[in-house]
């Protein structure tokens, strides 16, 4: 299963090989690090007439942009400057990455809030550790943090800056996103070359027409209760992103309780529900399912399958605890798995 735990941050380098030579094409992997997040980029090269070692270093300048410009791990940011209260200059993928979690708020009735940042670094999930909040500290915090305090689109001046003061100092965390995003991002330069067959793993996957066998793409899937890679999800050949949220790999105890690291924005608690983990295909962008596998973790098993049956471009595998402890999983008639 892919997890929806870390993001990505700075690159350390990119390698790159021929996978595979054959009648379909020649296809072409490119690997790398990204603060300890190992990517990977599998794109068919036929009729493609960029030269590969440019490919791969415009997917290096890509992740790179996107690190200056979304990582709120790397203090030169412009998501880190704009959170600590500086003007900034903010570019396309900032501007973007704005809209796409605003529309995910109103889409999910607050359940994704990437403007709750200081909630997050409350219970220590977000970018800095914190002791474990009083009732009376969330209180104050829900007044006055959120997506609801914010306009829909960016007050950016005339002059091209943005002032934080301008919109009440907020502090954003994209990590619900960044991954898929990421993807997203990538999987957009590859069409611009036409490369029609592709699989994009920045920890988050989208991936569109046949792997170097000629078969649709496939991902493993994993359990919570920590068994071997059993499963596989298939696409059909089309466009499609593929996300992991879960609660039982992350999350603390105290007094004798576990606290998941999934936090509600609404309640500003972390979540108590039977459900484990949620893999969203979307047929839109991999950004869409990251965010929905999200919202899907923080309302839980019965809304998330309302979620992913109401909305035809959804498909979705669930796994839960029953009222035994036992795992159980749910998938939607239209997700592929196989053995």
């Amino acid at each position: 299963m892919l997890y929806n735990l870390r993001k990505v941050l700075s690159i350390l380098g990119a390698m790159l090989a021929i996978i595979s030579c054959g009648e379909r094409g020649r296809y072409v992997q490119i690997t790398g690090v990204a603060q300890s997040v190992n990517y990977s980029v599998k794109f068919n090269i036929n009729g493609v007439d960029v030269p590969v070692d440019q490919i791969r270093d415009s997917v290096d300048a890509i992740l790179s942009n996107i690190d200056y410009s979304l990582s709120g791990y790397n203090k030169e940011s412009l998501l880190s400057r704009f959170n600590a209260g500086e003007v900034i200059r903010p570019n396309d993928l900032f501007i973007e990455m704005y809209g796409i979690g605003y529309n995910m708020w109103e889409r999910s009735g607050g359940a994704v809030d990437c403007a709750a940042g200081p909630l997050f670094d409350s219970w220590g999930f977000g970018f800095r550790s914190s002791s474990f909040p009083t009732d009376e500290e969330i209180s104050a915090l829900l007044g006055k943090i959120g997506q609801k305090n914010l306009p829909k689109e960016l007050p950016i001046a005339p002059d091209g800056t943005l002032d934080p003061a301008s919109m009440g100092n907020p502090k954003l965390n994209y990590n619900a996103i960044a991954q898929g995003y990421t993807s997203d991002v990538i999987a957009r330069y590859l069409y611009s070359l036409g490369v029609k067959d592709m699989l994009v793993d920045i920890g988050e996957i989208w991936c569109d027409g046949l792997n170097p066998s000629g078969e649709p793409w496939a991902v493993g899937v994993d359990r919570p209760s920590g068994e071997e890679l059993k499963d596989v999800w298939t696409s059909e050949g089309k466009p499609a992103g593929i996300t992991t949220s879960g609660n039982y790999r992350k999350f603390f105890v105290r007094d004798g309780k576990k606290y998941s690291h999934t936090i509600n924005p609404v309640t500003g608690y972390p979540v108590e529900h039977s459900l484990l983990s949620a893999t969203v295909v979307s047929k839109v962008s991999s950004a869409e399912s990251d965010a929905i596998a999200t919202w899907c973790m923080v309302v839980g098993l019965e809304k998330a399958q309302e979620i992913i049956l109401g909305d035809s471009r959804l498909e979705g595998y669930l796994t839960y605890a029953d009222e035994n402890g036992d795992t159980k999983e749910w998938m939607s008639p239209g997700f592929r798995l196989r053995n």
